[in-house]
């Protein structure tokens, strides 16, 4: 028995009361795949400061965003946090998202065990909520620990000067934790929409790859359909369009316009999809 099919097995006073977020968390947090992510959460800081051991510090002529992080990556833990968070939420993060809240539900139907949660009986609507929260809980404590990580690494890599923004601005510590907090709140919550299409495809499949891969190829797509200009304006609902405006939050005058529209739209998108995740698990026949 490999041991995520043994952390499928019940006895019989975990069958027969209703699926509690504790028991769920026990479950989820002990899973291999929950500790294979964390430590590629706990692995990227290190991996990145190797690479800028063996790289080129000329900066040379470069004006993209992703180079303006990069030529200042080095600077101090400030800087180097700022650039960790920015190469992680292009991607990495969103696949933890997908990950956590999307593979729950066809796990179990893989294992067979899902079945027997149903006959129990356990509420359909309990059982998706103490799953989506716990998802939704580990995405966000892997978000935080990639920062707080991340800080101290650069702290002892590269100092602890304070943020020099990519414009050249100053930000003290103070200022400047304020603005990470907001900046890390504001990204898991653009984060939501991809949890949400997980959780969704979850929920129609026993196929864990299903979900998670699914949700991942919806994000690349709408994000080279984003880059299309002749979308205007309609692809200022898509889900991650507003994705980077976090970055107008570490100048010196923040500009929030795009934040709230960033907000607004991934509510929107992510209670969509949880409401059609939970009205199909609640009429399809989950033991066929």
């Amino acid at each position: 028995m490999s041991v995520e099919a043994s952390t499928a097995s019940y006895d019989i006073e975990q069958v027969c009361r209703p699926l509690s977020f504790r028991a769920e968390w026990r479950r989820q947090w002990g899973r291999r795949r929950t500790k294979v992510a964390f430590s590629l959460v706990g692995a990227l800081p290190l991996i990145l400061v190797i690479a800028f051991a063996f790289g080129d510090r000329s900066s040379g002529r470069r004006t993209s965003t992703a180079s303006r992080f990069i030529d200042l990556a080095q600077t101090g833990s400030a800087n180097f946090t700022l650039f960790t968070l920015f190469v992680s939420s292009q991607l990495l993060l969103i696949l933890l998202a997908a990950l956590f809240c999307g593979d729950s539900v066809p796990a179990e139907a893989s294992w067979s065990s899902l079945r027997y949660l149903l006959i129990a009986p356990v509420r359909r609507g309990r059982l998706l909520t103490s799953k989506l929260t716990v998802g939704l809980t580990l995405t966000a404590l892997a978000s935080v620990l990639l920062i707080g990580w991340a800080l101290l690494v650069g702290g002892l890599a590269y100092g602890w000067a304070p943020l020099t923004n990519p414009l050249g601005e100053d930000l003290g510590w103070g200022t400047y934790l304020a603005r990470l907090a907001v900046a890390v709140a504001y990204i898991f919550v653009t984060m939501l929409p991809i949890a949400a299409i997980a959780f969704w495809i979850g929920v129609r499949s026993d196929a864990p790859l299903a979900s998670v891969g699914g949700a991942v190829l919806v994000s690349i797509i709408l994000s080279i359909l984003d880059q299309i200009d002749a979308l205007d304006p309609w692809r200022n609902a898509f889900p991650g369009h507003y994705a980077n405006a976090w970055q107008d939050l570490i100048t010196a005058s923040p500009v929030w316009d795009d934040v709230v529209h960033g907000v607004l739209w991934a509510l929107v998108w992510t209670i969509l999809f949880v409401q059609l995740g939970y009205r199909r698990f609640r009429r399809s026949d989950i033991l066929s």
